[in-house]
């Protein structure tokens, strides 16, 4: 089945170009101009990804983003401002990507981005959109919230694309080769050093709030969620 990508972005000679990048890689394409007229697309539509340009007439692309949840988001802009991309993402965005950005580039972090939503998909957990459910344990991986009972927990983007992959394999160890393949595209900042770490955050946050220890080490492998 062919994935269909959501162009929202104002600029037609840049949407013309990741229109016809995006169909010779085999995507089925929507377009919107603005963000009202994405508000309508989405009324008719879901798409699979979302490509979203920020400075947009009408709403903007910030204003668009919360309208967005349960679909992965890469932003394609011109702001590049770290401390506005990082809101960004704690806000919602899965990626984010600065024009003038190079077309293979950008076709990697979607390909890679649907891999991950696949992955999901193919979870034997409860999976609703975003959302990915172990016993009383929910993950909203686009919200980068971990909710055990009725207390929400945020994560990093890291420490919730680890989280996401222990939970679809719950009860099974995962190898740290693994988890690090899974999330490379999307999480560089994870390295094989700066893993244990990462999960050593995860344990606590959620022991916090049940005190119990969620992730087991497993010797030799990995680690395991339970």
């Amino acid at each position: 089945m062919n994935h269909t990508i959501l162009i929202i972005d104002d600029d037609e000679n840049i949407g013309n170009m990741l229109n016809e990048a995006l169909i010779k890689e085999g995507y089925e394409v929507l377009r919107a101009y603005s963000g009202t007229e994405a508000l309508m697309v989405l009324e008719k539509s879901r798409p699979d990804l979302v490509l979203l340009d920020l400075m947009l007439p009408g709403l903007s692309g910030e204003e668009v983003l919360p309208k967005l949840k349960g679909i992965p988001v890469i932003i394609v802009s011109a702001k590049t401002d770290i401390d506005h991309k990082v809101r960004l993402l704690y806000e919602g965005a899965s990626d984010y990507i600065t024009k003038p950005f190079v077309i293979s580039e950008l076709m990697a972090r979607i390909a890679a981005l649907l891999r991950l939503s696949a992955i999901t998909g193919q979870s034997s957990a409860e999976v609703d959109e975003a959302c990915i459910t172990v016993g009383d344990i929910t993950l909203n991986n686009s919200l980068y919230i971990v909710t055990i009972g009725k207390t929400e927990v945020p994560l990093t983007r890291t420490e919730a694309a680890i989280l996401n992959i222990l939970m679809i394999n719950s009860g099974r160890p995962v190898g740290r080769s693994t988890i690090l393949d899974r999330i490379a595209d999307s999480t560089p900042d994870c390295t094989e050093r700066s893993l244990k770490q990462h999960i050593s955050n995860i344990r606590k946050k959620l022991e916090a709030v049940d005190g119990i220890d969620h992730i087991e080490a497993v010797y030799g492998i990995g680690f395991k969620f339970s």
